[in-house]
């Protein structure tokens, strides 16, 4: 017999749930119908409408939650028996929520409650996002925490289930996630599908465990993200046969404009370090936004509280040469469409009350943010706190869950030597950044006379030396690169955010250095360390799986604007986010080398390459 949420189909109809649904959706069409009294009247707004790109001048009426009337709402006095809230939105703009399609929350070096804390302000009533980060440290202990920690917040938070943990077979992570591991997730409500797929070599070559777990989530009827930096032709084709629906990794516009004509849809990244919307603008306008999203992927607290979330990308798309509209139709209508929100991304009867009040459509000034019709933000600061940070010595009845998130760092103390090259050759293999990009170059330059095969570093060409420590295992695995283009010119940073396997990375210029840096890092059980000539400049503690603070969004960037103080007098280059840029360049899957633990790896061939040769 049919089961819907736990209820025979029989019983349903007599069940009290039930039977409350029925009596509260009968009051909300009296309410719609101007037969009973409203909870709030949004009165005389600009009232955004995103199914046709206009502007209506009007009430938005509000009962228990949803949206119920778009018009003109007065309340007759033989329907007043207790005086509904009225908001006086004159002057005023009324937009959707704004959603975030594909965000790690865990990047924002916040824990779900900071974070939530710190977006709301600006606008920003739903995210989904990908713990791909804190499963990769503990697995589907960091899953339940991230989905735990979520509930209650003055933000929707809904979950992408991690596709590729790890990344590809070439890193090395806290966990291996299985289409098996993913079944005790599928059902959950606020699980919307799989996230984005970074391995698409494996994807196009019908490698079978990706392909479960994608035809697993087409069993559920749920969506599955992209990530396939610079696939095109065929591969595209195969890629989009396997059942991914999107992809954010887009660089150029033609490679947007392919997926796109392949049924894709394309979420616009502008992050703290990548930043792809100005490549894309030409996307921003009709016919091509109308599959198009606005997303940030990763932003730091800095960016977040003193730039803005989605408020900032609206800024930007119309400084590209958007529609306001157009652009609000990608932070709201679109993601809820693509994600089968169908209550979600209009301002319309039967949508949730989730709103942000404008003060003008030019530079998305948020006056207050309305979740469920509830007030959450008002006048830049959050009215709900959400959660609070669950502190790591907190009684919790998940307590191996807790181990393998806040005792997350199993690696032996590091010494100078560790960081040693132990191979010569003719030629040396550099990886070179590249401004504003998650990409990077492989540069060959031939060895010199002179050369130190030892260390390879060379500050007075800007080619200093790159490590990434295994941390979860203790397998003793350190793979050890030179890169050009980050500008340090002494002293070393240590970071335990390594894409996507969050290892121990750290640049410097002195062995020496970069062992102090990668000890500090340990020590702590994560976080960030800058130090130059053996002296510690500066740390900042990330306990949660070292990924996450345990402080508000404040004393983060506080302490995070310190660090990146001391690296720019270290010599890091304007423009450069020391530590977003340095987060990625372990990554394996995004072109064009990468370093990991076992060494230099190609992203197409997946290949380790050897840095002397």
């Amino acid at each position: 017999m049919e089961v819907f949420q736990g209820i025979k189909a029989d019983e349903l109809l007599q069940s009290e749930g039930f039977k409350q649904s029925v009596t509260i959706q009968q009051e909300r069409i009296q309410a719609a119908a101007g037969k009973r009294q409203p909870d709030t009247i949004f009165k005389g707004a600009g009232i955004v409408n995103v199914f046709t790109g206009e502007l209506e001048f009007g009430d938005v009426a509000v009962y228990k939650g949803k949206i119920v009337g778009v018009g003109r709402y007065v309340q007759p006095e033989s329907l007043i028996r207790q005086q509904a809230k009225i908001i006086d939105c004159r002057n005023r703009f009324i937009a959707p929520g704004f959603i975030d399609g594909h965000i790690h929350i865990e990047s924002s070096m916040l824990s779900p409650g900071a974070f939530a804390k710190a977006v709301v302000p600006h606008g920003t009533t739903a995210v989904i996002t990908d713990p791909h980060e804190i499963v990769n440290v503990a697995g589907r202990a960091g899953l339940r925490y991230m989905l735990k920690e979520s509930e209650g917040l003055s933000v929707k938070v809904y979950v992408m289930l991690p596709s590729c943990v790890p990344a590809t077979p070439l890193e090395e992570s806290g966990a291996v996630l299985q289409a098996e591991e993913l079944l005790e997730f599928m059902g959950e409500k606020k699980v919307l599908g799989l996230a984005e797929v970074m391995n698409f070599l494996g994807t196009v070559s019908g490698e079978e465990e990706l392909i479960k777990k994608l035809e697993l989530a087409k069993y559920y009827g749920k969506i599955a993200d992209g990530h396939a930096p610079g696939l095109r032709g065929k591969d595209i084709n195969a890629y989009c046969m396997a059942g991914i629906e999107s992809d954010h990794e887009c660089g150029e516009k033609s490679e947007a404009l392919e997926k796109l004509r392949r049924g894709q849809w394309i979420m616009i990244r502008e992050g703290t370090a990548a930043r792809n919307m100005e490549s894309l603008k030409d996307l921003l306008k009709p016919p091509y936004s109308n599959r198009c999203m606005l997303v940030t992927d990763d932003r730091h607290p800095g960016d977040l509280l003193h730039t803005g979330h989605l408020d900032y990308l609206l800024c930007k798309a119309t400084e590209y040469g958007a529609n306001p509209i157009t652009a609000i139709q990608m932070v709201t209508l679109h993601p809820a469409q693509y994600f089968g929100l169908k209550d979600m991304g209009a301002i319309a009867p039967g949508y949730c009350a989730d709103m942000v009040i404008l003060k003008d459509l030019v530079h998305f000034t948020v006056d207050s943010v309305y979740k469920d019709g509830k007030l959450v933000a008002k006048d830049g600061g959050a009215v709900q706190d959400g959660n609070p940070v669950v502190k790591r010595d907190a009684d919790c009845a998940f307590t191996e869950d807790r181990k393998r998130i806040f005792r997350s760092f199993h690696c032996s103390e590091l010494k100078p030597s560790d960081f040693y090259f132990k191979n010569q050759g003719s030629f040396k293999r550099i990886m070179e950044l590249v401004p504003g990009e998650l990409i990077t170059k492989e540069l060959i330059l031939p060895c010199d006379e002179e050369e130190n095969y030892r260390s390879g570093i060379k500050v007075s060409e800007d080619i200093i030396k790159l490590a990434v420590i295994e941390r979860h295992l203790n397998t003793g695995h350190i793979g050890i690169g030179l890169m050009k283009g980050y500008g340090l010119q002494a002293g070393a940073v240590a970071s335990s955010i390594a894409h996507d396997s969050h290892n121990i990375i750290v640049a410097g210029t002195t062995e020496e250095d970069m062992s102090l840096a990668a000890n500090c890092v340990r020590a702590g059980n994560g976080g960030l360390a800058v130090v130059r000539d053996g002296k510690v400049l500066g740390e900042l503690p990330l306990p949660i799986g070292g990924l996450m603070s345990e402080e508000d969004a404040g004393i983060v960037d506080k302490i995070l604007e310190k660090l990146k103080e001391e690296t720019y007098k270290l010599g890091i280059k304007a423009g450069i986010d020391p530590f977003m840029t340095l987060a990625f360049l372990s990554l394996s899957v995004i072109p064009k080398i990468k370093l990991t633990t076992k060494g230099l790896a190609d992203a197409k061939t997946q290949e380790i390459l050897p840095v002397y040769f």
